[in-house]
């Protein structure tokens, strides 16, 4: 996009996304846990507008609620806008738009979408012209779930998850995802799944974790009741120890048609799997019938992408 096309301004939609399968390795040196995940966007979005500032600035808006959102510098999508200004010597602002449809501190990747987001539209409305490559490694520098957030479609991750490699996926996979009210702390329930580790509760990590081959046949073949053999999330046993209120609903989902349930992420959004449109939408108001929110969504989609 060149700059007179982009003088106004720029919206850019990113996908949220669910971890079909997540393997926690051990705690390393610096904290961090390597991992190995099957990622895929799903069309639950957010949407970025960047316009020409000054100054830094971010309004935050959307359908989720939005109180652990901050409005300032700490917003990662700001923090993505001044990594671009700082690569290209950009010596203006940018104010960003967000309007947010991904549950906040839900694990389905809501603030990676709106870095990735801010990463496309900035490079849109000042020209730069980074590319997929430059903006990768910006993307890496703000967290492990950004990279996957403008890649989108299918991806296997290693390393912190950033390590992005693309994974075939034929066809469509219908989920209904169950947002809760409360958030979760992903270092929390990384914390807490070590301290289960630690006392024995479960066992420690063994080898270097690796996504299990079996989940990629089912995602090339494009079945979904083979996938659903496979689904797996380390990260399940801490976040339903510190919510155990959450396996009433997996439960509910299980015995109501979804293939499987899972938590996505480090939660508390739940994910179910089901066979095709027509059994989300059946599972779908089966669940709001019971007094739960409950989002019929579909993948793959495409990564973060400037909207004309």
């Amino acid at each position: 996009m060149s700059q007179a096309l982009a003088a106004d301004g720029v919206r850019v939609r990113a996908p949220g996304k669910l971890n079909l399968f997540f393997e926690v390795g051990g705690v390393q040196d610096d904290g961090y846990h390597d991992v190995a995940s099957a990622y895929q966007a799903v069309s639950l979005y957010e949407d970025v507008w960047a316009s020409p500032s000054d100054e830094f600035t971010v309004a935050v808006s959307g359908t989720v609620d939005l109180s652990g959102v901050p409005a300032d510098d700490r917003n990662l999508a700001i923090r993505a806008a001044r990594l671009v200004a700082q690569r290209i010597g950009h010596t203006g602002g940018v104010h960003l738009d967000i309007v947010k449809h991904v549950p906040v501190a839900g694990g389905m990747g809501g603030g990676s979408a709106d870095a990735a987001a801010a990463l496309v539209a900035c490079d849109a409305l000042w020209g730069a012209e980074l590319g997929p490559a430059e903006l990768h490694k910006l993307a890496a520098r703000l967290g492990a779930d950004v990279p996957f957030a403008l890649m989108g479609g299918t991806a296997v991750g290693t390393g912190r998850g950033d390590e992005l490699s693309r994974a075939l996926a034929k066809g469509r996979f219908d989920w209904v995802v169950v947002p809760s009210g409360t958030g979760l702390s992903t270092p929390e329930v990384y914390r807490h799944l070590d301290e289960l580790r630690a006392r024995h509760v479960i066992n420690a990590a063994g080898r270097a974790p690796a996504v299990d081959p079996t989940v990629l046949q089912a995602l090339r073949a494009g079945d979904p009741v083979a996938l659903a053999e496979h689904t797996r999330n380390d990260l399940q046993v801490a976040a339903l120890s510190l919510r155990p209120d959450l396996r009433e609903i997996l439960e509910l989902g299980e015995e109501s048609g979804a293939l499987t349930g899972l938590v996505s992420g480090s939660g508390p959004t739940l994910a179910f799997l089901t066979v095709d449109a027509e059994s989300a939408l059946e599972l779908q108001i089966t669940l709001s019938a019971a007094g739960y929110e409950a989002l019929h969504v579909h993948g793959p989609v495409a990564g973060a992408r400037v909207v004309p």
